[in-house]
């Protein structure tokens, strides 16, 4: 069975000076670009990485200093390369961990736009460790019987890669796999989608596994004391986590990853604020109209209008007066009562 591709598939490998996505550069990348009719196209450049390659490191890949000394930069080449990649979903052994995040890094430490929404991922390693738990030289001898010539160079690991893909799918098409849930199926198609889904099976949301989906598709923190939270919970409680993560020594894509994110929750939070706020009763800067006074309910007769009453005004000092009598004529009694009061007759 041959792969049932919809659009070009990129199978690529990395040469590199270490395995630190964050730190380490890239010395050769090779592509192979399996086209929809079947045709290839081959692509390999040699990179100087703009830091001395480790021993170590020359050792496995057989790339030294003076092998790259007047090679091209990556941000030199890095255009070139997107463009030949295109719009090609990626293939690779152990790409999904190490081969993308580390291209990744390299195009936003240059500033290239690679975008890799909309794309399918095939990591091969994935298919082999579920299915046969090997290595590629063994996978390789398993799958193809032949040993691999040149190991160890780009362009020799990843036609390996890409001939271990193709017998696995002949090998595989029937084969029933049970997840570690007791699911069945048969992951291992030649529909790229599918394989998309069988090999990338940790969900990562960065590539570099920081962090992760759930069944749900909501980020999860995939490391440290927030192991298995979800990212906005913990935004929720420790806002300063994202700040310590984006000045922290994190892969460049892992930092635009969270910045989504970040960005996602900021707007739901002012959302939500907004929503706590009681409802303006009018618009902004419109006085509110006050409802007018009832009327009074008068009768027919009455009039329609009160009166003025003119009250007098009091001194609250002084006790009011009372109100004077008509002086009386004096007569015999009165006399008499003058009389005793004064003592005279």
């Amino acid at each position: 069975m041959k792969l049932n591709l919809k659009r070009p598939l990129a199978f690529f490998d990395l040469e590199t000076t270490g395995t630190n996505i964050g730190t380490d550069r890239i010395v050769e990348i090779s592509v192979i670009k399996l086209n929809p009719e079947g045709s290839e196209e081959v692509m390999t450049w040699r990179i100087h990485p703009g830091i001395p390659i480790p021993l170590e490191s020359s050792i496995v890949h057989g790339i030294y200093d003076e092998h790259v000394k007047d090679e091209k930069r990556f941000h030199e080449l890095g255009v070139e390369i997107a463009a030949f990649i295109g719009d090609s979903d990626l293939a690779g052994y152990n790409s999904n961990k190490f081969d993308i995040p580390m291209l990744m890094e390299e195009f936003l430490r240059a500033g290239i736009l690679f975008d890799l929404e909309n794309r399918y991922f095939v990591d091969v390693q994935n298919i082999f460790h579920q299915m046969e738990q090997r290595t590629l030289r063994a996978a390789y001898k398993f799958y193809c019987d032949k040993d691999i010539i040149n190991a160890h160079s780009a362009e020799a690991d990843t036609r390996a890669t890409m001939e271990v893909l193709l017998a696995q799918v002949e090998r595989y098409v029937d084969t029933e796999y049970e997840d570690k849930k007791g699911n069945r199926s048969k992951p291992v198609t030649g529909d790229v989608e599918e394989l998309h889904k069988f090999t990338n099976l940790s969900r990562p949301v960065d590539f570099a596994g920081r962090m992760v989906y759930n069944e749900e598709g909501e980020e999860l923190i995939n490391f440290g004391k927030h192991k298995g939270k979800k990212v906005e919970d913990v935004l929720n409680v420790e806002p300063s986590y994202y700040s310590w993560m984006m000045q922290g020594d994190f892969p460049l894509y892992t930092k635009r990853k969270l910045e989504g994110i970040y960005k996602r929750w900021s707007a739901k939070r002012a959302a939500e604020k907004q929503a706590a706020r009681p409802a303006q009763q009018s618009t902004p800067h419109t006085p509110e109209a006050k409802p007018a006074a009832p009327k009074p309910a008068f009768t027919n007769n009455a009039p329609k209008t009160t009166p003025q009453i003119n009250r007098p005004h009091f001194n609250n000092n002084q006790p009011a007066k009372k109100k004077e009598e008509p002086t009386k004529p004096i007569d015999d009694d009165m006399l008499k009562l003058l009389a005793n009061k004064f003592g005279k007759s």
